[in-house]
């Protein structure tokens, strides 16, 4: 595997270098240099890097992935406009109107993937530089007397360092009857896979609508949900238990970042959403407030109420009588009488009323 060393002993220093720096900060802060919880919280220092420096990927991956689940019933019936129409043409037609359809919506098949195949050679780096302990701390290192900072004394030191007696650079299939090893890591194993289906269930389940979950990509998304945790539990037997370490805390920094964004940030018409909605309207029913629906959105409308201990003064009502007419009332009161005043008037057919005998 020298190679592979070859073309990852850049991003290898890189790694190095931040668990040397974890590692200095927390042995002056009182831990044992030579203890594993020195090293291996460096490892955990190390996700925390690197998933500082991928957040804004993350969002760019949170949005492509619930794109991609919105746009399903229109992929659909795309998929249904072409079905059976295999020729040249037809084909190019359904990749152009295809390639529309992302760029309408924003998103990408292949954005929600970055984060992941970003981390991949961070991912191996630490796999070689955790299998390179060894020689690296007996002076047989082919390719150089040092990984960064990692020393051949630091080497020594990093290879000693245990967990529950079991070193980091420890594998399960590489245990030699120890024990320790072997209980160390299927308990990371089991937490790497259950965290690895829970932060994906926790992503395609909660923050879709109903309609996104139906569909062939659904389903390969549901397919992946039982697979991915299998293949890393079958996986794992050969990882050293630094790597478990690094993958497990890599989940759960996934798992906490999702539930913020999802919590804030809901897909509309998923479950988050309603759940948003739903705590919102509890809020505002303890301020005192009315929660209403407007056009999809949730908004508080505050009811005025009067504060306590402040007497409320009645209200004015004009009266009926000897209520003073001005403008144009007291005009028409004028005329009125100035008409009474005049005399009789002709009836209809023009004669002069008289009195009753």
């Amino acid at each position: 595997m020298d190679w592979m060393d070859g073309l990852l002993f850049p991003i290898m220093a890189v790694v190095a270098w931040i668990m040397v720096q974890f590692h200095d900060l927390l042995s002056a802060a009182g831990l044992d240099p030579a203890g594993g919880a020195a090293w291996a919280l460096s490892i955990v220092g190390l996700v925390i890097v690197i998933r500082i420096l991928l957040i804004p990927l993350f969002f760019k991956q949170i949005k492509a992935s619930r794109g991609m689940q919105l746009i399903q019933p229109e992929m659909q019936a795309l998929q249904k406009k072409y079905k059976g129409r295999t020729d040249p043409a037809s084909r190019e037609a359904q990749s152009r109107e295809m390639m529309e359809l992302y760029r309408k919506h924003g998103t990408n098949p292949f954005a929600s993937c970055l984060p992941l195949l970003l981390q991949s050679p961070i991912f191996f780096a630490l796999f070689r530089v955790l299998y390179e302990l060894p020689r690296l701390a007996e002076g047989t290192y082919p390719r150089a007397d040092a990984i960064g900072p990692m020393t051949q004394e630091l080497a020594a030191q990093a290879e000693q360092a245990t967990i529950f007696g079991a070193p980091l650079a420890g594998t399960f299939m590489q245990a030699n009857g120890v024990w320790q090893i072997q209980l160390v890591t299927v308990v990371l194993i089991i937490a790497m896979s259950a965290t690895t289906f829970l932060t994906q269930r926790q992503l395609t389940m909660k923050n879709m609508p109903p309609a996104a979950l139906e569909g062939p990509m659904a389903q390969q998304q549901k397919v992946l949900l039982y697979v991915l945790p299998l293949i890393f539990a079958f996986s794992g037997v050969n990882f050293p238990i630094g790597v478990l370490i690094y993958w497990t805390t890599t989940n759960l920094w996934s798992m906490g970042q999702q539930f913020y964004t999802i919590r804030r940030m809901p897909a509309p018409g998923s479950a988050a959403e309603a759940a948003l909605k739903a705590r919102k309207a509890r809020k505002a029913a303890s301020r005192g407030e009315t929660p209403e629906t407007v056009e999809g959105t949730t908004t508080a409308v505050i009811e005025e109420r009067p504060r306590s201990g402040q007497r409320q003064q009645p209200k004015r009502k004009d009266r009926a009588k000897g209520r003073p007419q001005t403008g144009a009332g007291q005009a028409s009161g004028t005329e009125t009488n100035g008409s009474d005043d005049a005399g009789p008037t002709a009836g209809d057919d023009g004669t002069t009323p008289t009195g009753g005998r």
